[in-house]
């Protein structure tokens, strides 16, 4: 473990908040909003505690062991290499897919400042930058990470204190707002349900902190820095989340909010200070260029985990600090992902980028099932307390959460496709290991090695008859073949 050097607790917080800060929250937050009314501020609190829970388990395992490829690394020691091969491989597809949408969203915002730009060939560029930048190394990357997160809580904190001043009359020339919209406005506009399917959206601005524990491998003293980073982000998430919602809801009625504008744009408007929503748009772009750049770092570090344990193509391995192949692949990934928006029909990228959602949740359901089972094995980590209070209740109440949040996705108009994307990732992926498993521990002999998968499948099926026609006559030399020797 680094102790003179490495990343800190504040580091490492501002990467995750780089991480979760984003369109999700600037702009997709419109959704749930919308959905929940007034009452989405509970919706907020609910999956800041979600968010609480499973970061912590995921702490406890970290502290004990800050392994690269952190959730998915302590899910293959729980549940077997099968588990860790499809963990791994669907949350990088899905945070490829999601990313690759991001920008697309941050293309369109720069065209409609410079119309002649090229949406693709600009999108091709943003990725580019990113992939670029996440070679410099983590320690560099962090100071940026740190600049552009500093400017999105910025931006957040200058909402919250002008919202407030609009709601008591202290902006010159504007009147008091008051109550406003919140006087005539029901607590829950679509009921329960709405309340419910607002969950979904709520969870994925949250979505991105579980960098923290892909990052503590690279972390100054993980024991005590990775807790610390965690409170912090938690409870900046959590606060940041809920004031901007408050000051939001009196200045704009929750029914008028689409995906087109940001809600904090909207509010703003609504209030005639067109200026400000201007800003706002500016911060936005740069809150999704660094998400894109925390999150590249996180998948980097993911493929190289998944190439050192034999799950992903040899050389993708890397044996210095900066996963350098890795970063580079994902990259790639994301372009292939930007150029499926532009040569798929509509409907069918939008069913695969909706993936990306399902795979994150996922990702949290395995952390605290891995949680859960590292806990009855090994009890509080070698070094540290137990970081998770309540437990296992807690962690009975968070895997509950993640797994109601996934079966409403059917009930949200538009995310019945993200489930079935999501469960086609599960059974593509899992059906992929089965496949790699087989090819491994039937593999012809050295002189076989090069010829390619569709053959070598072929020769093991040829190879399978052949012993069965000659079982009966030489049972003991086959079996010695097949079995090796027996005790």
């Amino acid at each position: 473990m680094r102790q003179e050097s490495g990343l800190t607790a504040w580091q490492l917080t501002m990467l995750a908040l780089g991480t979760v800060i984003g369109g999700s929250f600037f702009l997709g937050s419109a959704v749930a909003i919308r959905s929940a009314g007034p009452a989405v501020i509970g919706a907020f609190l609910l999956g800041g505690a979600l968010v609480y829970i499973i970061l912590f388990a995921l702490s406890e395992m970290t502290v004990a062991d800050a392994a690269p490829g952190s959730f998915r690394t302590f899910a293959e020691r729980a549940f077997g290499p099968g588990t860790g091969f499809t963990v791994g491989w669907v949350y990088w597809t899905g945070l490829v897919l999601a990313m690759s949408s991001e920008a697309t969203a941050v293309s369109i915002f720069i065209k409609s400042w410079l119309p002649a730009l090229s949406i693709p060939l600009t999108g091709a560029a943003i990725i580019a930058g990113v992939t670029l930048l996440n070679l410099l190394g983590a320690d560099r990357l962090s100071r940026l990470e740190s600049g552009l997160a500093a400017l999105k809580l910025l931006a957040i904190v200058g909402f919250i204190a002008l919202g407030a001043a609009l709601v008591a009359g202290l902006v010159p020339g504007a009147q008091a707002v008051g109550a406003g919209s919140l006087a005539t406005e029901p607590l829950l506009p679509a009921g329960v349900g709405g309340l419910a399917g607002s969950m979904l959206i709520v969870v994925f601005t949250y979505a991105g902190f579980e960098i923290i524990g892909l990052a503590a491998s690279e972390a100054r003293d993980p024991h005590r820095t990775v807790p610390k980073a965690i409170g912090m982000t938690v409870a900046g998430l959590v606060g940041l989340y809920v004031l901007a919602l408050t000051a939001l809801l009196p200045l704009v009625p929750t029914g008028t909010l689409t995906t087109e504008v940001s809600p904090l744009v909207a509010a703003l408007a609504a209030r005639q200070l067109a200026w400000a929503g201007n800003v706002m748009n500016a911060v936005l772009v740069s809150a999704i260029l660094s998400t894109m750049l925390a999150a590249m770092f996180g998948l980097g570090r993911m493929m190289r985990s998944l190439a050192e344990e034999g799950h992903a193509p040899a050389w993708l391995k890397d044996a210095g600090d900066v996963p350098y192949r890795g970063i580079l692949f994902s990259g790639a990934g994301m372009l292939a992902g930007l150029a499926l928006g532009f040569v798929l029909p509509e409907q069918v990228y939008l069913f695969l980028v909706s993936a990306g959602g399902f795979s994150l949740l996922m990702a949290y359901v395995v952390i605290l099932a891995t949680h859960y089972k590292f806990r009855r094995t090994h009890g509080c980590p070698p070094k540290g307390n137990c970081q998770l209070p309540g437990y296992p209740y807690t962690s009975w109440l968070g895997l509950a959460g993640c797994v109601a949040i996934i079966a409403s996705m059917p009930l949200i108009p538009g995310q019945g496709a993200g489930l079935a994307a999501g469960l086609g990732l599960l059974a593509f992926f899992a059906a992929a290991y089965l496949v790699k498993r087989r090819v491994a521990s039937r593999a012809p002999g050295t002189e076989a090695g090069g010829q390619d998968l569709l053959l070598r499948l072929q020769l093991e099926l040829a190879e399978d008859f052949a012993l069965d026609g000659k079982r009966d006559r030489r049972p003991d030399i086959e079996g010695e073949k097949e079995k090796g020797p027996q005790k």
